[in-house]
């Protein structure tokens, strides 16, 4: 009975294990020819994109006669975007996916504006911001003249949305018409600096902080060994920050015709406002002249088409968006260099990293063999070293100068043309250019230096985790697991101290100033470059294109060509964009994957990224993303966390 009871018991596992396989079996086979259907059809999709790309003669993406562009920017504008896969950003592209952290190239969009305001078949300009996160007032001031050069063409610009950012507003105050949802949302709230400080929690977790600095007003560190922010940064934040938030209000003031002294109302008399407004944002917004006109998106559609007519389709207004319109004015090809002489450009964006980084992050050695290819160029009379950046590793800042100096030393004028940020480390390698150039906005200066280390011996403790043995010298054994002796903490300081002599002295070298006066102007201050012009730390107030010209006239040029001088991408990389371009264009014209814009694009209020605890999270992780990055050989940092403005 029991042997037979076990057969059965046998037999039904056997046939139990057998359905197994064969469920998994049938499992696998749909994962497999999933798989192999989605590869195959990339593989067509792919194979199509390269037969166009070899017998195509002509752009598949048409710019609409009598149509308007829609410059409906997503992402953060910047100077020089990140390095991204080609394949990643085809497959975003094909999937309809939305990128994390979506970039604008400041060059493409100014070069985007000047091509339509010379081109009859754009009738009118869109401003659709809604997608426009951080910007810098110095490229938003660069993007406002381009807008009011389009002007002077005649051609009308529009700027609508449900909403609008201080920075999405800057560029629609150079609108000749703003129009808003009714339900709308807009308040100028002004510039501030807020920081997450980090001093009990650590005293909490027993995790002991070192920190070594030079500089009454470095206050990089201040989040690690304070609760709160200390007077003296108090006092030059408030400085610089009022510096830009005047340059602001002016700006807008101007496009809008109406005073300075409409903004920054007491809370007493926006409350009153806002009463009289019915208490309504929109109301608010058309009462004090922000905008000019309150609309659904039925009526702004509409107004659309009456200026510039129906699309083929028939359901929207005729317009093609910004991405479309760059890739159909843009040569595959590049543009042919008339003038043997060169005035080359180099992008220095981002944290300053010791090694060699990718596009969008400033690498000691990579950027350092940029300027050396620009010196080995006999064609290049001249360099301009476009920097935009808060600084980081004080090794990699000396690698970098020390190539400008040998350009200069080769007889090549250099010229440092700074953008948003420049300050710390971004300063040190623009201190021995033969000349400054910065936006009476950059946020410069923070003339200082920092180490900072954790241990971890006392948390560690309380976990009945200890660290012991011996060693042959003094610092032998040095650790995070270990206390700081005193006389290694010494070693530190000394060290720091050093570094920031050698600071000031290469900007009292460079600028003809004597130590104590850049001292005085030094101790990890933050300035705007328009302070910064009346301290002597800049020579000139303008932008990029001004050092260009600066630049040529130091080598003395009448007649030159600009060279953007950058990382090249791989040959398997040009080609897989080059074939992603064309299939992505042929998928465009067979099966209508356009960015078409339409008014229901424009994002609400009530965003994802906007929520408090979604704010908060991410505000945590930069603040730690911060320090994690840095790679300096020594721990020493010229940095300015304080540059990021709200």
């Amino acid at each position: 009975m029991l042997i037979s009871y076990l057969i059965l018991i046998d037999d039904f596992m056997s046939k139990l294990v057998n359905l197994c396989k064969r469920i998994v079996s049938g499992i696998w086979g749909l994962f497999t020819l999933t798989r192999s259907v989605v590869l195959n059809s990339i593989f067509i999709l792919l194979f199509v994109g390269f037969l166009i790309a070899i017998f195509s003669d002509a752009d598949q993406i048409i710019v609409p006669n009598k149509s308007a562009l829609v410059l409906n920017l997503q992402g953060d504008l910047v100077e020089q975007k990140r390095e991204v896969n080609p394949m990643d950003a085809f497959l975003m592209e094909a999937l309809d996916e939305k990128e994390d952290n979506p970039e604008v190239l400041l060059a493409d969009l100014l070069n985007v504006i000047e091509k339509a305001k010379n081109d009859d078949r754009v009738q009118l300009l869109v401003l659709q911001l809604s997608g426009l996160k951080s910007a810098g007032l110095s490229k938003l001031q660069d993007v406002g003249s381009a807008l009011t050069h389009f002007k002077t063409s005649g051609k009308k610009i529009i700027a609508l949305g449900d909403s609008f950012s201080q920075d999405q507003y800057y560029l629609a105050s150079h609108a000749d018409d703003i129009w808003m949802n009714p339900q709308g949302f807009m308040l100028l709230d002004g510039y501030d600096r807020y920081n997450l400080y980090f001093k009990s929690a650590l005293e909490k977790l027993s995790i002991n902080q070192h920190i070594f600095r030079v500089g009454t007003f470095k206050s990089a560190v201040e989040p690690f060994i304070r609760d709160d922010m200390s007077e003296q940064a108090k006092l030059a934040n408030t400085l610089w920050l009022n510096d830009l938030w005047q340059q602001y209000k002016v700006d807008v003031a101007k496009q809008r015709d109406f005073d300075v002294s409409n903004f920054d109302d007491k809370i007493e008399d926006l409350l009153n406002k806002f009463s009289k407004a019915n208490s309504s944002f929109a109301n608010y917004a058309l009462e004090n002249k922000w905008i000019d006109q309150l609309k659904t998106r039925t009526q702004m559609r509409n107004d659309l088409i009456s200026l510039v007519g129906k699309n083929k389709k028939g359901d929207s207004y005729n317009h093609i968006g910004y991405k479309n319109y760059l890739a159909a004015t843009s040569s595959i090809l590049p543009e042919e260099n008339n003038f043997k002489n060169k005035v080359a450009v180099i992008i220095a964006k981002g944290p300053i990293l010791n090694g060699t980084q990718k596009p969008g992050t400033i690498g000691g050695d990579s950027t350092a063999k940029l300027l050396r290819q620009a010196r080995y160029n006999d064609e290049v009379k001249a360099v301009v070293l476009r920097v935009d950046s808060p600084g980081g590793s004080a090794f990699a800042s000396e690698i970098i100068r020390q190539e400008v100096e040998r350009l200069k030393t080769a007889g090549k004028p250099v010229v440092a043309s700074m953008g948003t940020y420049a300050a710390s480390g971004g300063y040190w390698i623009s201190a021995s250019a033969d000349q400054i150039i910065a936006s009476p906005s950059t946020i410069t200066g923070s003339i200082g230096i920092f180490g900072m280390m954790m241990t971890f011996e006392d948390s560690l403790s309380k976990l009945g985790i200890h660290t012991d043995g011996v060693g042959t010298t003094d610092i032998s054994g040095f650790g995070p697991t270990r206390p700081l002796t005193k006389g290694m903490s010494q070693l530190f300081q000394l060290s720091i101290n050093k570094g920031y002599q050698d600071f000031i002295s290469l900007v009292a070298t460079n600028r003809d100033m004597t130590l104590s006066q850049v001292d005085a102007v030094a101790q990890g201050r933050v300035w705007s470059g328009k302070k910064a012009k009346e301290l002597g730390l800049v020579d000139e107030l303008g932008n990029l294109n001004d050092a260009i010209v600066s630049a040529a006239n130091l080598a003395q040029l009448e007649k030159y060509d600009t060279l953007i001088i950058k990382k090249e991408p791989s040959s398997r990389n040009l080609l897989i964009k080059k074939m992603m371009g064309e299939a992505y264009s042929f998928a465009n014209i067979a099966f209508g994957m356009t960015d078409n814009v339409t008014l229901n694009d424009l994002s609400s209020v009530a965003n994802i990224n906007n929520q408090p605890m979604t704010q908060f999270i991410s505000q945590l992780q930069a603040e730690v993303s911060k320090m994690n990055q840095f790679n300096d050989p020594q721990g020493m940092y010229t940095l300015c966390l304080v540059c990021n403005i709200q």
